[in-house]
């Protein structure tokens, strides 16, 4: 593949994470999904909006190595589920 230079992304496990996907749902409007590259510089390379209900599927490829959400959500993953936002402090 151009530009991995022979390397492969591998998981914990030694696994590739190529392929790995994330399910984002949405529990308030105005969740923001932010796709991060991998190389020398870490770069933004999308970012998506989403309101309550609206469900965002992203894939992990060569060039995305990392995602940051933004806000009140449920993501997905093959490790498990977990929410993001802030917690109910009072």
């Amino acid at each position: 593949m151009p530009g991995s230079q022979g390397r492969e992304a591998l998981g914990a496990g030694g696994e590739s994470i190529l392929g790995d996907f994330i399910v984002v749902q949405a529990l308030e409007d105005g969740v923001t999904v932010i796709g991060l590259t991998r190389g020398h510089e870490t770069r933004f390379t999308h970012t998506e909006k989403l309101d309550r209900g609206e469900v965002w599927i992203s894939q992990f490829t060569e060039h995305t190595s990392a995602m940051k959400i933004r806000g009140k959500a449920r993501v997905l993953t093959r490790h498990g589920v977990a929410e993001s936002g802030r917690g109910d402090h009072a």
